[in-house]
């Protein structure tokens, strides 16, 4: 007598990410309530199950959801492409980024964290760690858990900067903002959206805020995460300030560990590079930020020599000013390409390994290995089914190589989040995206209007 499931996934391939890295011509996914129950041949799922619900069929590619390890779902998206890109990263931080973002309301951050969460569903992204740049939590969190998505968050969080006004905290404030938050929205496995200790890191951060924000990762049993070493500044800064280099100085005091996720980490240098590895950090490659930035990737980054040493990097595409999509298959491309040219070496950075960064990678970095990244008995449906009938998927002879330098999220066509549908022939189910995208139009514009920077696009409009 055949099993009872709430839906069955059909797919001319599947991809699984399991152990073996199996693909499964003719093949389907079966869900049952939140979870996977059975991968196999779609035939022989068909007959030993009852699903009440089967989707999909032999023109698509049914894949893990990815993880994107690094995204600012507010500040940005409203005012995305704003900040010219021939700013270098001091300017584009401290002269715009922080401008802009302080002069959101808690609706505005909510429409914003709405749609990084729509262009990230609808382009195969099931999963993401936030920056930790949240003004109004409570706002952003209701609107992420109403999009459907899956996600860490965290507020904005750090104690030295003077300035901008709105975000002025002393030590004492900030770590009560991470212990409220931690409080309010745990982040168990079974938690869609939940909290994680996240600092805005940089030199933004004293010693007491470092040592409380690693305390309260390990009572509350999260992860912790912050940015460093992008460009020049944080090095410099650290050595001027304690004699030493970021991660030399952090592994000293207590804050580096296997729950850890650093983003960037361009200027590190081999004895860094070696602490990171022995203390089992977790690294959030953003590579479209290093390039329109100018952070020098290409140049002097160490991301092969990390993957070498055994650290896991995940991929993440950052803000709206600084990356411009949410489309991590658009990044996973660009990690696939930069050091094969950087190193002149056609070996660095398979396609394989640069989906494995961008589904398993991810789920490593946010402590969800058990949970999410592969399609596997046991894991949480969170499903991508990509569209083959569009011309950059034939003819389709190589499925990796199709997903990492061919495709991209427009072909996404259908998307279950924890055994539920939230996207469906590339439209979202969850919310109303007509009305989605006017509203964030009008709140770009007025948004921009109120930071009082001004408009430097190049081209006279009219």
């Amino acid at each position: 007598m055949a099993e009872r499931a709430d839906l069955l996934i059909k797919g001319w391939y599947v991809v699984t990410m399991n152990e073996r890295r199996d693909i499964i011509r003719d093949g389907a996914v079966v869900v049952r309530g939140n979870e996977i129950v059975a991968v196999g041949k779609a035939n022989d799922l068909e007959a030993a199950y009852d699903a009440a619900e089967t989707i999909g069929g032999d023109r698509f590619v049914v894949t893990p959801g990815m993880v994107n390890t690094h995204i600012h779902v507010t500040g940005e998206p409203l005012t995305r492409g704003y900040v010219p890109d021939d700013t270098p990263f001091e300017e584009n931080v401290f002269m715009w980024l922080c401008p802009l973002y302080s002069v959101y309301t808690a609706e505005e951050e909510r429409l914003s964290a709405q749609l990084a969460a729509a262009e990230m569903l609808k382009s195969g992204t099931t999963s993401f760690l936030e920056a930790g740049t949240i003004r109004f939590l409570d706002e952003a969190v209701d609107g992420l858990v109403e999009v459907g998505i899956r996600g860490r968050v965290g507020k904005w969080v750090w104690d030295l900067p003077p300035e901008p006004d709105v975000y002025k905290q002393d030590t004492d404030e900030s770590i009560r903002f991470l212990q409220r938050q931690l409080e309010q929205f745990p982040a168990t496995a079974d938690d869609r959206i939940g909290a994680w200790s996240i600092l805005v890191g940089h030199t933004t951060c004293s010693d007491p805020l470092w040592k409380a924000a690693r305390e309260l990762a390990t009572e509350h049993g999260v992860g912790m995460s912050f940015h460093m070493s992008p460009a020049k500044l944080d090095p410099e800064g650290f050595i001027a300030e304690f004699g030493h280099r970021p991660m030399i100085h952090l592994a000293e005091i207590g804050v580096l560990g296997p729950d850890v996720a650093l983003t960037h980490c361009v200027q590190v240098d081999d004895q860094e590079l070696a602490v990171m590895a022995d203390t089992g950090v977790h690294v959030a490659h953003c590579p479209t930020t290093a390039l329109k930035v100018s952070y020098g990737v290409t140049q002097v980054g160490k991301i092969p020599e990390m993957v070498t040493a055994g650290i896991n990097v995940g991929i993440g595409t950052d803000g709206n000013n600084a990356s411009n999509y949410s489309d991590l298959m658009r990044a996973t491309y660009l990690v696939a390409g930069l050091f094969k040219d950087a190193r002149q070496d056609p070996q660095m950075f398979p396609a394989e390994l640069a989906y494995e960064m961008a589904t398993l990678g991810g789920a490593r970095t946010m402590q969800l290995e058990d949970s999410i990244g592969s399609l596997e008995v046991g894991k949480k449906a969170d499903v991508v089914m990509h569209d083959t009938d569009r011309p950059e998927w034939r003819p389709l002879l190589n499925v990796m190589n199709q997903l990492v330098w061919s495709a991209d999220g427009r072909g996404v066509h259908t998307v279950v989040v924890d055994g539920r549908k939230v996207v469906e022939d590339g439209r979202l189910l969850t919310i109303d995206e007509d009305d989605l995208w006017a509203r964030a139009q009008v709140a770009g514009e007025a948004i921009t209007a109120r930071s009082g920077l001004p408009d430097k696009a190049k081209f006279p409009t009219y």
